[in-house]
């Protein structure tokens, strides 16, 4: 393999993994526009989701697609009921309070899914893509391989698929409906928008529900090409996806996915020119620099802060 094909080789494996921080970002980047919170608990509710696919799969026998679908409705509802219990009496309660909660919900769900799912980890059913119609992406990545030297595996072109489905998905929803353009007016101004009758607390859980729906996604995606679970599986993947939102400007969309995309390239880069033992350094390296730079993030915008 040339330098130049390794490169190229490195550049899809970071796009693939740099689309899935997107999706977690993109969580991160939605829940703090509207509450200007950051939800630590996020990166948790990714691992639920893959535990959620794994059951569907392997207990009820289901095709990928019906168990990806499974398990953002559940981990959209996982974060309906955590804006509700932990989140929403302490709206009004100083930003410390939420973010100290939103820790604990973290550590929750993690020593929660210990008990409930075991600390060892369990091999999840990645084989599931044997049984569905594959046969055009097998068929793109021998070509690939073939005329360029390329070496990607279908569950990559599923994980790059999936995920640019659902955040050109969001973006439309968000740019396009009416809720999106709700949400939009929540996030710039939420005082403003109840008083002009937009459903403000309607509006946050629909936004914590998306966010969930989309880490889980995330997670299922994961699982196909690390098909190795376990209960705090969502831990550094959660960092990097906030590092992600924060280097992209963290409350704004395009950031999301533009950092998610960032951090995934500059790991596989990292790991092929230089060590692997750099891999998780790199992530903060990155948004050290760009805070240097750019305090706001690489698409942020300063925020008046109201005392």
């Amino acid at each position: 393999m040339t330098s130049l094909q390794n490169f190229a080789q490195l550049l899809v494996l970071g796009v693939a993994r740099g689309s899935v921080y997107s999706l977690i970002a993109l969580g991160y980047t939605m829940v703090y526009g509207v509450l200007r919170l950051i939800n630590f608990a996020h990166g948790d509710v990714y691992m639920v989701g893959a535990f959620i696919a794994y059951f569907a799969i392997s207990s009820w026998h289901l095709p990928f697609l019906p168990a990806l679908l499974i398990s953002m409705a559940g981990c959209g509802v996982l974060g309906v009921v955590i804006e509700r219990l932990a989140y929403r009496p302490l709206r009004r309660q100083p930003r410390l309070a939420a973010l100290i909660t939103a820790i604990g919900v973290s550590l929750l769900l993690e020593y929660g899914g210990q008990l409930v799912f075991g600390a060892s980890p369990r091999k999840f059913p990645s084989e599931v893509l044997t049984a569905t119609s594959l046969g055009a992406l097998r068929f793109l990545s021998g070509a690939l391989e073939r005329s360029m030297g390329l070496m990607i595996a279908p569950e990559q072109l599923v994980v790059i698929f999936s995920a640019v489905v659902l955040m050109v998905a969001l973006r439309l929803f968000v740019s396009r409906t009416k809720v999106g353009k709700a949400m939009q007016a929540v996030a710039q101004d939420r005082d403003t928008a109840s008083l002009m009758g937009i459903p403000v607390d309607n509006i946050i859980t629909l936004t914590f529900f998306i966010g969930s729906a989309l880490a889980a996604a995330a997670g299922v995606l994961v699982a196909l090409q690390e098909p190795q679970i376990d209960p705090i599986m969502g831990l550094w993947p959660g960092v990097r996806a906030f590092v992600a939102a924060v280097v992209g400007g963290i409350g704004n969309i395009q950031g999301a996915m533009l950092g998610g995309l960032i951090m995934g390239v500059a790991e596989y880069l990292v790991v092929g020119y230089i060590s692997s033992a750099y891999r998780e350094a790199i992530a903060f390296g990155i948004l050290i620099l760009v805070l240097l730079v750019r305090p706001t993030g690489l698409t942020g915008k300063g925020l008046i802060e109201k005392v």
